[in-house]
């Protein structure tokens, strides 16, 4: 499995427990004050900020919470205008790696991506260096333990997912963004437990890590995570499923 994929579910088990549970919310927040100011406060008819509010439940945020983030963004409550930013680069080994980041300072921002880069041996590229090795897809992870392929493979492809791949814990359900909500509602109708849903950037190739080159992705992808300007971050690193076991 893919590094970020990997860590992304990692995060989500861990979820609510998590002792940074404050950053993950403020990172929440300004994914649905930004998704509010470009498509409007209306989930319905904004697919953006209506993924963003789900994310948002799935990490027991208060509602109220949500909504003042909505009324930020629409204008209805004075916020602080934030700018979308991707920056593209390598990381240890020579993987592709792109960082997605809203911020108010942009300075401030490309010095602090810039040395999380630096410190892992990497270095941030030129726009469209690597941009070109990732599609834009909808992901649904499911245990194996919460349904078999038969099951899912007929319910998925039915709801139009492009694919259903199997990993050793896992089958991921891979869908066009398009089709992406119409197949985790037919998840959902069928109450099937998923480990991470999102719409993410998945990687056409993958680039094996192992030993210490793993071990220094995995301290890149801590320092990503813990930046407050980084919303989401991904990667075409490879890393064995036993060096996150030793997390």
């Amino acid at each position: 499995m893919s590094g970020h994929s990997k860590w992304s579910t990692i995060k989500h088990k861990k979820g609510a427990a998590d002792k940074k549970r404050g950053k993950i919310f403020t990172k929440l927040i300004k994914e649905i004050t930004v998704a509010a100011r470009m498509g409007g406060g209306d989930p319905d008819a904004n697919p953006r900020l209506r993924h963003a509010m789900n994310a948002a439940n799935s990490q027991n945020m208060p509602k109220d919470t949500s909504e003042r983030a909505v009324k930020k963004g629409t204008g209805e409550l004075e916020g602080v205008n934030y700018e979308e930013i991707i920056y593209e680069g390598y990381g240890p080994g020579g993987v592709a790696v792109l960082v997605e980041c809203l911020t108010d300072n942009r300075n401030r921002t490309i010095a602090e991506v810039r040395n999380i880069f630096g410190k892992s041996g990497g270095n941030v590229g030129t726009d469209g260096c690597v941009a070109w090795m990732f599609d834009k897809k909808g992901l649904i992870s499911v245990s194996k333990e919460h349904a078999d392929e038969e099951t899912l493979m007929d319910l998925a492809l039915d709801a139009g997912a492009e694919d259903i791949i199997e990993e050793t814990d896992s089958f991921d359900i891979i869908t066009e963004p398009g089709e992406y909500d119409a197949v985790k509602d037919a998840i959902d109708a069928a109450e099937i437990k998923y480990e991470l849903s999102e719409i993410t950037m998945i990687p056409q190739n993958m680039t094996k890590l192992d030993g210490k080159e793993a071990e220094q992705m995995i301290k890149f992808m801590e320092a990503l995570d813990d930046s407050d300007d980084v919303q989401q971050f991904y990667s075409n690193a490879d890393i064995p499923d036993e060096v996150f076991d030793s997390l």
